[in-house]
């Protein structure tokens, strides 16, 4: 089938997605955006919420309310469905109840003839997209999770601050498990053009303080579902950067949930690494050099979402290896 250029279908209309939807319309980013939600009230609201913003749109952008047949010549289908995160609740005690609901989700998108490409955002987020890869039969480059974009948003504002630069002149990149395994890939960073590994050498006693900056970033999502309940803005500019890099064929490297196939010495499973993204989706997964302490870092990452997997392989809620469905 198909799809129309720039349709988007956006699937859960909570917070992540509205703050989503109001990024895409802000930023101009597609021609159609049909919203699918459960709560048809709240979300035909939403829609006329958006639609009276139109008028300073940098283009016209028509938002509707929907359902799955909208999905049919989607050239995206973004899910922001599931359970939300709780207060102290970590991502991966998330799985088994979003497994099923992606299960009903990807298989009524699956049926209208579907074939765009998945952005998936809900938690957690690198085993969902692969379960997304899984149910839907598509090709791993058609699906795409928002993986450590977020996290390295965060990196890289937190930097900012703390060297008094403007963002854009930071270049650093979190990978791993979006979540508590992810790690900062230090070898391969630079602010305002001088290397990390370079400024830790002439000043030994900034590893105290980039381990700060770590650790404020990698656990800010608690702090902020702590205080308001979740998180929306910076996932939902995140998953318009995403969006603005497939639409417009940008073939631009971000750092989002991927399907290893080999690469950094591991395959069959999704997680956050550098990928260059165009318009039908992923392009290459991008090798950075790691050092020997972030390679372990990164190996136990990995580790750490298969262990949350194999229950649900076990279970037979996740399809086990044998069955892979497309690469």
């Amino acid at each position: 089938m198909k799809y129309v250029d720039n349709k988007v279908v956006l699937i859960g209309t909570g917070a992540v997605g509205m703050a989503y939807a109001f990024a895409v319309v802000n930023q101009g980013l597609a021609d159609e955006l049909v919203l699918i939600d459960l709560n048809e009230r709240k979300s035909r609201a939403d829609v006329l919420d958006l639609n009276h913003g139109e008028a300073w749109a940098p283009h016209p952008v028509s938002v509707s309310f929907g359902d799955y047949s909208d999905c049919r010549d989607a050239a995206m289908v973004v899910i922001c469905a599931g359970v939300p995160q709780k207060p102290g609740q970590t991502r991966l005690e998330l799985l088994e109840t979003n497994l099923a609901i992606f299960k009903d989700i990807v298989g009524r998108v699956m049926d209208t003839g579907f074939d765009g490409i998945f952005l998936v955002a809900t938690n957690p987020v690198d085993i969902l997209t692969y379960a997304t890869w899984r149910f839907s039969g598509l090709p791993s480059a058609q699906v795409i999770g928002s993986g450590t974009t977020l996290d390295t948003a965060r990196l890289r504002f937190n930097l900012a601050q703390h060297f008094e630069v403007a963002t854009t002149n930071v270049h650093a990149t979190i990978i791993g498990e979006h979540g508590d395994s992810e790690l900062p890939a230090w070898s391969a960073a630079s602010i305002a053009g001088r290397s990390i590994t370079r400024r830790l050498a002439q000043h030994p006693e900034l590893h105290d303080e980039l381990d700060r900056i770590f650790a404020m970033t990698r656990d800010a999502a608690y702090d902020i579902i702590d205080a308001k309940g979740s998180t929306s803005y910076g996932v939902g500019m995140a998953l318009a950067r995403i969006t603005r890099a497939i639409m417009r064929n940008e073939k631009v490297t971000l750092p989002v949930s991927a399907l290893l196939q080999g690469e950094y010495g591991h395959e069959d499973l999704y997680i956050g690494v550098p990928t260059s993204i165009g318009r039908r989706g992923i392009r290459q997964i991008v090798e950075l050099d790691l050092d020997e302490s972030e390679q372990i870092a990164f190996d136990a990452s990995v580790a750490s979402l298969q262990t949350a997997m194999e229950p649900a392989r076990a279970a037979g809620i996740l399809p086990a290896r044998s069955e892979n469905t497309g690469s």
